[in-house]
């Protein structure tokens, strides 16, 4: 078997990775998106290819032949980002602790390295495989060099790969001649000339007919069109320095040797260290590490090994001291991990062990032993099924992580060592179990790796606690966490395990509904188009749209015509098959992801119990998974029906529904400290017909439903920093007319204007903004070089305060909410959030008690400079309350 080479060019990944995936930093800001982008690549290609020799390739900054030759040569391009610069050094920095290795040669470029290795490589009879983002070096293919072209989204790698062949294929000319075409055309990337009035068509025809341009210069006379001729003649000496640009020396005098060329992704300490001070969780997790090190760490903490009469004393001497619990649950076998300020312990506990359950049971329910537990919400389901509930949860380091490190993708206990202690000593579970359809459980490793990872973490947890604390204080935090985070897991908790009742019937009748107007509208479609074709498929229905019916053409992508959402709705109004195109999506979507999707996850009971999110969003905002319960169509009729669907548990209940009105205007009023807005609120005004009013000239009470409906577009718009680009879009109007709405906005409600350009200002100076009760987001990206993603951040810079308290207002509601009813031993109970209402199922013989309740903890769950409003609707389904 042929050995196999695999050569990356540098500059260009790191150039792919840099704008495929948005801006990075780690925790000390510096930038890492490209490092991250191009170590992924790097990593999923090995992986494939399994190559035998490595290398990779990087251009240096000093000029080259070509630069010499040609002063214009690249004359055109931009300096390279201020976030991309300092990471091509740290690419080196990686790839070198790694032992992987790099080559560059003065004088000339990185794709001359590349070819001059890959030309070699093949007369050694190797098969060699080279990865960059430079279609110049298809003219290096043959059966035996690929190129790949990778494309990095945020979705993913995706990977082109060319032969000679397949370059053949696709471009009608072999990879040699492939120069030639560079020389006619020219490449405006790198500012060679070539022919005026050349493009790619007709330089690849010229070659196909001539087969080289030598040939065809040679044979200029026999041209028919003349300007292509006097061009020809008259540029002839640039096309012959355009293909000498344009052509890759594979001759390039290099010192090396293949040997050097051997890799190992064992990762050295140096090489660990150093990704994870980049914060490169996954790929850590994706390569084997050098272990001497971990195992002297691992053997400094003496773990006791407890049985029930250990566990029993424990339990009678623990009273009133604080407790570090780490656990697995499983059929067969329970495992705990204790660390105290005493001692470090393990214990397993059999479900059919009765002596040690009631143990267990004793120290869990009671309040009187106050529990540190990592991710203690998990724990409450892992044990509700047995009968023991937890009491006494006086911290949790993984929301305490998600408060102060907002921008980690993990708060697993090794991520938290990682910040507070500067090391991760602990493997992580998905180390130790794997993951996928190989993942193991805990029960199939050995018991002292069972004591050793639980004991362990047990050990770490109790040295992160005091840290975590302090950073707590330090940030002003300690409202949010302990009185709106921490009592919000026994609410979660509660509300998961109480779930929503669907009508199944309804459901099973509404899919077999939504079955007949698919069908029905899926022949109406063919019978106008006058063809069956994939509906669902966009490349037969670009093809349809665009080339058999001959619609105007919005967008295009590089697989061919866009029939994206946004593509569609701009053309139904004029062509009524796009219309029924996007009526016959919505019911595709409501059956597959709402009909197929809820009858997939109802128990029983015909209850579905959504899992609530507490440490997703940067905002703080809370999500809901399995099913994503906050998605619920509302905004169509066929859509709302599935709202009417989610009913009461039995008959003895119905809904209430509290809706905050207008909360993150009343927020941005009281941030702002803007009078008008703020007397608006109080005195009871119609908002959006004052903005109206304001922004429009009119009097107040000759504002017109439409100029409402436009003032509301702006007054919510500016909450999310809108322009006056998707202004326009939003209320089909003018970008200039949109802007003057603006500008009126602002020159009405100028203290909005001053907070908002205070919040940028403060983003700018600081790296992150704050919500009202400190809440933290980090936003790199507004001191990038690159305008769209500063602009994001500023978008972001004004928005998250405003939506972040808004966000922490309804948990602090929901906490006040679900208290009150605990405490007035109330049989209703709060099932659900949906972005600012909460839903509780009132008994029958509650509901006015029980409404009057929802409305004040909701008005009073915080004091703003405006009074906040809520709207209380009851009914027999959600639909009626809304």
């Amino acid at each position: 078997m042929k050995s196999k080479l695999l050569l990356f060019d540098g500059h260009s990944m790191a150039n792919r990775a840099f704008y495929g995936i948005p801006l990075l930093t780690n925790k000390e800001g510096v930038y890492t998106n490209a490092v991250y982008g191009f170590l992924n690549i790097l990593l999923s290609i090995i992986e494939k290819e399994k190559p035998d020799y490595l290398g990779v390739a990087f251009d240096v900054s000093a000029p080259t032949f070509r630069h010499e030759f040609s002063a214009e040569y690249k004359g055109n391009r931009k300096g390279m980002p201020q976030e991309l610069r300092p990471q091509i050094p740290l690419i080196k920095q990686v790839l070198e602790a790694m032992s992987i290795h790099m080559l560059e040669k003065p004088g000339f470029e990185a794709d001359d390295v590349l070819g001059t290795l890959a030309k070699s490589a093949e007369k050694e009879g190797m098969e060699v495989v080279v990865v960059s983002g430079d279609r110049d070096l298809f003219q290096i293919t043959s059966d035996h060099i690929q190129i790949k072209i990778p494309r990095t989204k945020k979705t993913g790698t995706e990977i082109e790969s060319f032969f000679a062949k397949d370059v053949e294929a696709t471009y009608g000319v072999t990879p040699i001649q492939f120069i030639d075409v560079k020389g006619l055309m020219g490449d405006t990337s790198d500012n060679i000339k070539g022919v005026p009035g050349i493009g790619e068509k007709t330089a690849i025809k010229l070659i196909q007919e001539y087969g080289s341009m030598e040939n065809l210069l040679d044979h200029v006379s026999e041209l028919k069109q003349k300007k292509l001729k006097e061009n020809l003649v008259a540029y002839s000496q640039d096309a012959r320095d355009s293909k000498m640009l344009a052509t890759i020396v594979c001759e390039v005098p290099l010192n090396y040797k293949w040997d050097d060329f051997h890799y190992d992704l064992t990762l050295s300490e140096e090489a660990y260290d150093l990704l994870k001070n980049l914060e490169f969780k996954s790929l850590l997790n994706r390569l084997p590490r050098q272990a001497q090190e971990r195992q002297e760490k691992e053997k400094e903490v003496n773990i006791s090994r407890w049985e029930f009469l250990e566990l029993k004393k424990f339990i009678e001497e623990q009273k009133d001291k604080e407790v570090v619990v780490t656990y697995f649950i499983e059929e067969s076998k329970w495992g705990f991990g204790i660390a105290t300020q005493e001692e470090i312990a393990y214990f397993e506990v059999g479900p059919q062990n009765e002596q040690m359950q009631k143990l267990l049971k004793t120290f869990f329910e009671d309040k009187c032993y106050p529990k540190i537990i990592h991710d203690s919400k998990k724990l409450k389901h892992l044990l509700y099924p047995y009968g023991i509930n937890i009491e006494g949860v006086c911290f949790d380091p993984f929301i305490a992580a998600y408060l102060l490190y907002p921008t980690e993708s993990s708060y697993a206990m090794e991520v938290i060592e990682e910040h507070l202690l500067g090391s991760e000593t602990l493997a992580s579970e998905e180390t130790l179990l794997g993951k996928g359809k190989n993942k193991k459980s805990w029960m199939d490793l050995e018991e002292g790796v069972r004591l050793n990872y639980f004991g362990r973490a047990a050990a770490l947890l109790w040295a992160c606690y005091p840290l975590l604390k302090e950073k707590i204080v330090q940030e002003n935090m300690e409202e949010l966490f302990y009185t709106i985070e921490l009592p919000l897991i026994e609410v979660l908790f509660s509300m998961e395990i109480q779930g929503i009742s669907v009508d199944k019937e309804r459901l099973m009748a509404y899919g077999k509904e939504l079955d007949i107007r698919i069908e029905d509208l899926t022949k109406t479609i063919y019978e106008e188009v006058g063809e069956a074709f994939n509906i669902n498929s966009p490349k037969q229905l670009g093809s349809i749209l665009f080339e058999k019916l001959n619609l105007p053409v919005i967008k295009k992508t590089k697989t061919g015509y866009s029939t994206a959402a946004e593509v569609l709705e701009t053309l139904q109004k004029e062509y009524p098959i796009v219309a029924k195109i996007l009526e016959y999506r919505q019911y595709i979507k409501l059956k597959s992801t709402y009909v197929d999707g809820l009858m997939a996850v109802l128990d029983e009971q015909h209850k579905i119990h959504s899992t609530f999110n507490q440490t997703i969003t940067a905002t703080g905002r809370l999500s809901s998974t399995e099913p994503n319960l906050q998605n619920i169509p509302v905004k169509f009729e066929m859509g709302k029906k599935i709202r009417g669907m989610f009913i009461p548990s039995s008959k003895d209940y119905i809904f209430l529904d509290g809706d905050y009105s207008q909360i993150e205007l009343r927020v941005l009023a009281h941030m702002a400290q803007d009078e008008v807005l703020i007397n608006a609120f109080k005195e009871n005004i119609d908002i959006h017909k004052l903005t109206a009013s304001q922004v429009f000239h009119i009097p107040f009470n000759q504002v017109t439903p439409l100029q409402r409906s436009n003032a509301k577009a702006v007054n919510f718009g500016i909450i999310y920093g809108i322009g006056a680009f998707s202004l326009s879009e939003d209320l089909k109007i003018s970008t200039k007319e949109a802007q003057i709405y603006i500008d009126g906005y602002f020159e009405k409600y100028p203290q909005v204007k001053a907070y908002l350009e205070e919040c940028i200002a403060l983003a700018m100076k600081k790296g992150y903004v704050t919500t009202l009760f400190n809440r933290k987001r980090e936003i790199p990206e507004i001191l990038a070089s690159n305008y769209n993603m500063r602009e994001f951040g500023k978008r972001v810079a004004m928005n998250t305060p405003i939506q972040g308290t808004s966000a922490d207002i309804i948990k602090i509601a929901m906490v006040k909410v679900y208290q009150r009813l605990k405490k007035e031993k109330r049989k209703s109970r709060l099932i659900l959030t949906v972005h600012d209402e909460l839903l509780i199922e009132a008994h029958l013989t509650e509901v006015e008690a029980v409404k009057k309740l929802l409305k004040e903890e909701m008005e009073q769950a915080v004091k703003l400079l405006v009074p906040l409003e809520v709207e209380v609707h009851s009914g027999e389904n959600w639909l009626e309350v809304k």
